[in-house]
């Protein structure tokens, strides 16, 4: 059984996009085995001369490289990623590259009808900047509008359209994990790349 490790992009303490990843867990249960890591908690990044990287980045780096797959759900403020999901890229792109060639697939909830589409898009870039290089699923965004109709008092989806396209998306990331594992013959020249950068 593969291994996820499904990144909260925000530290909202009711946060939607929390609950359509404690969603993923449960509804996935049988195919993998998805764990949900925080990003709030780390200082704010400043670039320390001595690269000095804190020890939560560490650890979090540790189970990122560990996982088969990461999967990153994201609100959108002013058609961008929250800050601290912004900040904890930077401390895990800094003298580490956990994110590096590795498979991510990208999901957002929002209580407008767009449900995070130009989050996604600026997530999509940051991950895909020479220091973090990872592979993210193309063509695959998925979007939760108007969240607060579609989510019961359980934190399940109510629409069957939606948990449909879930499932499919979740299949095909399953299938782009396999074939990430065959894409190593530049992972040489990526970490060199990144370390230059």
């Amino acid at each position: 059984m593969r291994k996820f490790i499904a990144l909260v992009g925000t530290n909202t303490t009711n946060s939607t996009n929390r609950k359509l990843l404690q969603y993923m867990q449960r509804h996935f249960a049988d195919q993998a085995e998805i764990e949900l890591m925080e990003v709030s908690g780390l200082p704010m990044f400043n670039k320390p001369r001595n690269m000095k990287v804190p020890d939560q980045a560490l650890a979090m780096a540790e189970k990122i490289e560990a996982s088969d797959g990461v999967i990153i759900s994201t609100p959108e403020y002013d058609h961008a990623v929250p800050a601290i999901l912004m900040n904890a890229l930077a401390w895990l792109s800094y003298g580490i590259q956990p994110l590096m060639d590795k498979p991510v697939m990208v999901v957002g909830a929002s209580f407008g009808a767009l449900g995070t589409s130009r989050a996604q898009g600026h997530l999509r870039q940051i991950l895909d900047s020479p220091e973090i290089r990872a592979r993210i699923m193309p063509s695959s965004e998925y979007r939760v509008g108007s969240v607060l109709k579609v989510l019961d008092e359980n934190g399940n989806l109510t629409d069957d359209k939606l948990v449909e396209h879930l499932d499919a998306l979740f299949a095909d990331f399953q299938r782009f994990v396999e074939i990430s594992d065959e894409l190593w013959h530049t992972a040489q020249f990526d970490k060199q790349n990144a370390t230059q950068a």
